[in-house]
C-alpha cells in the first residue's frame, strides 16, 4: 500500500517532513541525543542527510506471497527504506558552477557543497547560490548534446535542461506513453555556455603569476636593515607587500616563491619578508632569483599568460558592477595585459582613467559569459567579484541545439539535489532528478531517498501485540531484517525492535533475525528472554573483513569486526548465530586467501554456520552499484559488464566456484558450512537466510 495511507493527519500534498535534527549518530550503537519519537524527524549523523518519516501503519505481520521459494511465511519490517547507505544524470567530468566561482567536477560535488542555481523573480530567473543536498550516480543510457557554441553535454535521456520554452527531457516521444517535452534540434538552452578549461599548476603558470603580482601592486625592494641589525646585502633581505585586503593573493605568492626555493619567514595579511635561503638548503640564494622569477620571458607561451594575467588582476584588477577591470600607469604592463587578453580571444576596451591622465584601465567586454570565461582561463587567487547572485539568465543565440545524439553506451552518470531543485551544469540549466526504483513503491525516489528518507512505522510494537493476539493468528515462524535492517540507526531512537521482541517472547512465536548492524546487542537479553520460549534464529551479514572495501561499500554499517562481535555475545549466551557471507564481491572478496581469512574470523568469532552468497544486481541495485565501481574501481567496470552481461546473477559456474572455495574453507576450520545462495538485493541491504536451512530467503 502507498505510504500516505498510512500517515494520518497531513494532507494529501505534505508527502514528506523535510525539517532536520543533524545530531552525531554512533555507527556502533545507533544511539544519539535525539529526544522521544514524535519530536522530529531524525539524522543518522557524519554527513548523511537522513530524515525520518514517522507513519502510523494499519497492519505490519506481512504475508510473504505464494510465489516467493522461501522457508517462511510472515515477516515484521517497522522500516522502509534504510540508512547504511551501503553505496541522475550527467557525465562525472561535467564541470558545475560553485558559489565561489570557480568549477568542480560533478563526480566530485559533495553534500553541504555551495553551488549555483536559479530562482524565479518576477517572469524572471535569476543566478543564487544554493547548498548540495544530495549526490548520487546510476549507470544508464548516455546521450550527447552539442551545442552551438562548441559545449557538449552527456546525459542520460530523463535529464532535463531548461530552454527558452521550459524544462525538457533529453529525450522522448512525440506520442504514445512515452510522450514528453524533449529536446530538438533548434531549442535554445539558458545560460551562459561551456566553462573554459582552467590553467594547470605548473612552474611557467607560477612565473607568470608572480610576475604579474609583483610588476602589478605588489613592491619587491630592499628593506634597509634586518632585524640582527646586518646591512640588507648581508642577507639578502627584500619585502613583497601586498595590501590587507588581498590576503589569498599573498599566501598563493608565498605558496609559489616557496615552490621555487624561496621561503617567507613570515606571512600575514599585511606582508610577506622573502628570505633568500632556499628550502632544502642553507645556501643563500642571490636577489637576482625573484627577479629572474618575475622577469618577462622574450616569447611568453599560453600557460604564462594566463598566469601572469591572474597575477595582474590580484594585483591591479578589479571586478565591479560585473565588469572586469585592470588599472596601471606602466605602459609595458598594460600592453601585456591586451597581448594576454588577446591571445585567448577576449574582447577589450583601454580608458584613460578620469583625474589621473597617466592611468589606463582595461576593460573586459562580453557580459557574464566573457567574465566568468576569464576567470576559469586564468584563475586569479583572489574571489571576491566572481559571484553572479542576482544577475538575470538571457537567452544565448549560441546555446542552440545543433545535434543530439545516442552515443550507444551505458555510463556513470551523476547526478545531485540542491536546494533551488536546478544547478548550473557546464553554463547550461540543469534539473535535478533521480534514479534508483527500489523505493519507487513509496511515491519517492529510489535513489537518495532510500538512503534518506526513512519511513517508521511507529505503532509497529502495539501492532504486533495486537496481531498476535487474533484468534486466527497460528504462531508461525516470522523473520525480521527480510527488507530493510531492522537495526539500522533510526532504531538506536525510537526503539521498535524490543516492543517486537517482547510481544514475540510474551506469545512464545517463534522468530529470526537478520542484521549488519551491532545494536542487537542492546537486546541481547531480550532475545535470550524469548529463546527460552520459542525457537530463535540469529544471523549476521559480513561478507568481508576487508577494510577498504567496507568502507567503499557499506561506509553506513559497522565495521566488519564488530558485527563478528555480535556473533560471540549470543555464543555467549547460548544462542546459535550463524553468518550471511553475503555479497561476496567479484575480483574485491572471491579470491582464496580473501575467503580464507573470512571464514577464519567467522569460526573463531563462534557462528554456528556460513552460508556465501554472490552478489546480485537487480534494477536500482544494479544502477548504483554500477556507479558505485566506477568511481572506486574502475578497472573492473568491463569485467562486470560481462560477467552480469546476461542478468542479475552472476554465471552458474562462478558461484559454483566461489560456493566450493568457501565450502573447503569451512571444512578446514570447522565450521557448518550452507549452499551457496543468490544475493538478493545487491551489497546495500541485507540478504535473508534460514540459519537452519541454508536457503536464502526473498526481499520484500
Amino acid at each position: 500500500m502507498r505510504w500516505e495511507q498510512l500517515r494520518e493527519g497531513i494532507d494529501n500534498g505534505a508527502l514528506l517532513e523535510l525539517s532536520e535534527v543533524r545530531q552525531p549518530v554512533d555507527r556502533g550503537t545507533g544511539r544519539a541525543g535525539l529526544g522521544t519519537p514524535g519530536s522530529g524527524p531524525v539524522v543518522s549523523g557524519d554527513d548523511s542527510d537522513a530524515v525520518a518519516v514517522e507513519i502510523r501503519a494499519r497492519s505490519i505481520i506481512n504475508r510473504v506471497p505464494g510465489e516467493s521459494a522461501v522457508p517462511f511465511r510472515w515477516t515484521v519490517n517497522p522500516y522502509r527504506g534504510c540508512s547504511h547507505a551501503c553505496v541522475y544524470c550527467l557525465s562525472g567530468d561535467t564541470p558545475i558552477l560553485m558559489a565561489d566561482g570557480r568549477t568542480k567536477r560533478l563526480s566530485s560535488i559533495r553534500v553541504g557543497d555551495r553551488v549555483y542555481g536559479t530562482r524565479r523573480v518576477g517572469d524572471h530567473r535569476r543566478y543564487t547560490a544554493t547548498p548540495v543536498l544530495a549526490h548520487w550516480a546510476t549507470v544508464d543510457r548516455a546521450y550527447r548534446v552539442t551545442l552551438a557554441d562548441g559545449t557538449t553535454l552527456v546525459a542520460g535521456g530523463d535529464h532535463r535542461f531548461l530552454t527558452t520554452s521550459g524544462w525538457k527531457h533529453v529525450t522522448g516521444a512525440k506520442a504514445g506513453r512515452q510522450a514528453r517535452g524533449h529536446l530538438v534540434e533548434g531549442d535554445t538552452l539558458l545560460g551562459t555556455g561551456g566553462y573554459a578549461r582552467g590553467p594547470e599548476d605548473t612552474e611557467t603558470y607560477r612565473q607568470g603569476y608572480l610576475c604579474g603580482v609583483v610588476d602589478g601592486d605588489g613592491v619587491l625592494g630592499e628593506c634597509g636593515r634586518t632585524r640582527t641589525g646586518r646591512s640588507v646585502n648581508d642577507e639578502w633581505g627584500y619585502r613583497f607587500r601586498l595590501a590587507p585586503d588581498e590576503h589569498e593573493a599573498l599566501s598563493r605568492a608565498a605558496r609559489y616563491l616557496s615552490s621555487f626555493g624561496v621561503r617567507t619567514d613570515r606571512l600575514d595579511v599585511a606582508a610577506a619578508t622573502v628570505d633568500r635561503r632556499a628550502v632544502s638548503s642553507s645556501r643563500r640564494v642571490a636577489p637576482a632569483r625573484v627577479r629572474e622569477l618575475a622577469s618577462l620571458p622574450v616569447a611568453p607561451c599560453d600557460e604564462w599568460r594566463k598566469g601572469f594575467l591572474a597575477g595582474i588582476f590580484d594585483s591591479e584588477g578589479s571586478c565591479s558592477g560585473g565588469v572586469v577591470r585592470v588599472s596601471s600607469t606602466d605602459d609595458e604592463i598594460i600592453t601585456e595585459v591586451c597581448l594576454g587578453l588577446k591571445r585567448f580571444g577576449f574582447d577589450y576596451i583601454v580608458e584613460e582613467c578620469a583625474g589621473r591622465p597617466s592611468m589606463r584601465v582595461v576593460r573586459l567586454t562580453g557580459g557574464l559569459r566573457e567574465r566568468l570565461r576569464f576567470f576559469h582561463t586564468t584563475d586569479p587567487a583572489i574571489i571576491g567579484g566572481r559571484g553572479i547572485d542576482d544577475v538575470a539568465i538571457e537567452p544565448e543565440a549560441r546555446l542552440d541545439i545543433v545535434s543530439i545524439a545516442d552515443t550507444g553506451q551505458e555510463r556513470a552518470l551523476y547526478d545531485i539535489t540542491t536546494g533551488t531543485g536546478d544547478f548550473l551544469a557546464d553554463g547550461v540549466v540543469s534539473h535535478n532528478c533521480f534514479a534508483r526504483r527500489t523505493h519507487e513503491y513509496l511515491d519517492l525516489d529510489s535513489g537518495h531517498d532510500f538512503d534518506t528518507k526513512i519511513m517508521v512505522k511507529v505503532n509497529a510494537g502495539e501492532l504486533v501485540r495486537k496481531e498476535l493476539a487474533h484468534p486466527r493468528w497460528c504462531g508461525e515462524p516470522i523473520a525480521m531484517g527480510t527488507n530493510t535492517d531492522p537495526y539500522q540507526r533510526a532504531e538506536g531512537r525510537y526503539r521498535l525492535m524490543p516492543q517486537i521482541i517482547g510481544a514475540l517472547r510474551d506469545f512464545a512465536n517463534p522468530l529470526s533475525i537478520l542484521t549488519k548492524g551491532s545494536l542487537i546487542l542492546r537486546d541481547a537479553e531480550l532475545i535470550a528472554e524469548a529463546a527460552r520460549q520459542a525457537p530463535v534464529s540469529l544471523a549476521v551479514s559480513v561478507g568481508s573483513l576487508d577494510e577498504q572495501v567496507w568502507r567503499s561499500v557499506e561506509p553506513g554499517t559497522p565495521r566488519p569486526q564488530r558485527r563478528l562481535d555480535v556473533v560471540r555475545r549470543f555464543a555467549d549466551l547460548g544462542i546459535g548465530c550463524s553468518v550471511l557471507m553475503a555479497p561476496i564481491l567479484p575480483g574485491l572478496t572471491d579470491t582464496e586467501e580473501q575467503i580464507e581469512a573470512t571464514v577464519a574470523g567467522i569460526a573463531a568469532a563462534g557462528a554456528t554456520g556460513v552460508t556465501p552468497i554472490v552478489l546480485h544486481l537487480r534494477p536500482g541495485a544494479r544502477e548504483w552499484y554500477f556507479a558505485w565501481l566506477a568511481r572506486w574501481y574502475p578497472g573492473l567496470y568491463d569485467y562486470y559488464a560481462q560477467l552480469y552481461r546476461r542478468g542479475a546473477y552472476a554465471p552458474k559456474s562462478y558461484q559454483e566456484t566461489v560456493t566450493a572455495r568457501v565450502r573447503r574453507a569451512a571444512h578446514r576450520y570447522g565450521l557448518r558450512g550452507h549452499g551457496g545462495g543468490r544475493a538478493q538485493d545487491g551489497a546495500e541491504r541485507p540478504e535473508r537466510v534460514d540459519p537452519g536451512t541454508g536457503e536464502q530467503l526473498t526481499l520484500l
